[in-house]
């Protein structure tokens, strides 16, 4: 991946940028851009539109010219979500595009173990990142080192690792997991005990849902661990009436304090059915955003906090990466190999009906940490 690797110290982007994003709002760019319009402008003014629309219609265009596809994760802002991207969704929906699209180059709109796991799921295809510096606190928590050292300790113990992990980690792996299906993955292993890395605050919910015992790694999201009990109390004074959304990699209490928590996927699809007037939806801050667009019924008050590794996924970097072909993301065949089969068992699982929650009446159960 132009020579550079995917860890804490993740180099400067140095890709070429383009002379000017000044692009023409012509009638034609009109003409093929008002209907996204509709889709964003809740949060981008007409001030704004012209220059992202001319923008936008680019993209458009070179993803036709060069057989390309945009994966978009739904942390990724309304103007990239629901104008340019072409597959939608969160970790476990794009690793089942990635898998099964028929274009010649994926572009992941999104962070660098995304872009990774395509690339494994469809290692016959070109697959660009717009920044090599979208990386993720969780992904670099952990090493594929760290996980071979673990299977040492714990031989016979399944490993499970959240798909929110480097590609030479899930290959050291028995199966991935998102937040959507964790419970049913840790379940699938038909073993007392599993390993669960490398979120700390996910195996503690998942431990809370199963009677399945659960061994874990001291890794965080630095956006979702952020939150706290006494944040979810704060909107309910603040907001009577108000229904709390949060997500399983939020802390325990958080989860116990709200009134649903789910993947990205089911905190969407409960705000869709829940017939809330007013929700919180304790995640990153786009995702509201996105949301709204589907659900404008709800009032979706925003105390969120951004990931500053999605925000460097920009409309700009997007069209430099198509123009341009960079940065293409490249991993080892054995990872590919490794890594596929831990993704591909984790696909192989039957699809839930609906999307997964976690219950929050359920209470905490011991959960270790691995000691290596």
């Amino acid at each position: 991946m132009d020579g550079l690797s995917w860890d804490k110290n993740l180099q400067a982007d140095e890709g070429r940028t383009s002379d000017t994003y000044d692009l023409p709002y012509t009638d034609e760019v009109k003409a093929a851009t008002d209907h996204l319009y509709e889709r964003v402008k809740h949060v981008v003014t007409p001030m704004e539109w012209p220059q992202k629309a001319a923008l936008i219609h680019a993209i458009n265009e070179l993803k036709k010219e060069k057989k390309a596809v945009i994966l978009a994760h739904n942390y990724m802002t309304a103007d990239i979500f629901h104008t340019v991207g072409d597959l939608m969704g969160d970790s476990l929906a794009l690793a089942r595009m990635a898998a099964d699209s028929d274009a010649e180059i994926i572009v992941q709109a999104g962070v660098h173990f995304m872009a990774e796991t395509a690339k494994c799921m469809a290692p016959n295809k070109t697959v660009l990142i717009p920044d090599t510096r979208a990386g993720c606190s969780l992904a670099t928590s952990i090493t594929a080192e760290d996980v071979r050292r673990i299977k040492a300790a714990y031989p016979g113990t399944p490993v499970a690792t959240y798909v929110n992990t480097t590609a030479d980690v899930k290959a050291e792996c028995d199966i991935t997991c998102t937040s959507s299906n964790a419970v049913q993955v840790v379940e699938s292993l038909g073993s007392d005990t599993v390993i669960l890395l490398p979120d700390q605050y996910l195996a503690k919910n998942v431990a809370a849902q199963t009677d399945v015992k659960i061994l874990t790694w001291a890794g965080s999201c630095e956006v979702h661990e952020q939150f706290t009990a006494e944040d979810v109390q704060d909107l309910r004074d603040a907001h009577p009436g108000v229904v709390i959304i949060t997500h399983p990699e939020s802390p325990l209490d958080v989860v116990q304090a709200a009134d649903f928590a789910g993947s990205t996927a089911a905190m969407a699809d409960w705000a869709r059915k829940s017939g809330a007037k007013t929700a919180v939806l304790l995640t990153e801050c786009s995702m509201s955003d996105n949301v709204t667009v589907e659900v404008p019924e709800v009032n979706f008050v925003r105390p969120c906090n951004l990931c500053p590794h999605m925000k460097k996924i920009t409309l700009e970097n997007i069209y430099d990466c198509l123009k341009f072909g960079q940065h293409e993301v490249e991993v080892d065949e054995a990872v590919i190999e490794g890594a596929r089969a831990a993704v591909q068992a984790m696909l192989d699982l039957p699809k839930p009906a609906v999307p997964a929650s976690f219950d929050p009446s359920k209470q905490e159960k011991p959960v270790e940490l691995v000691s290596i």
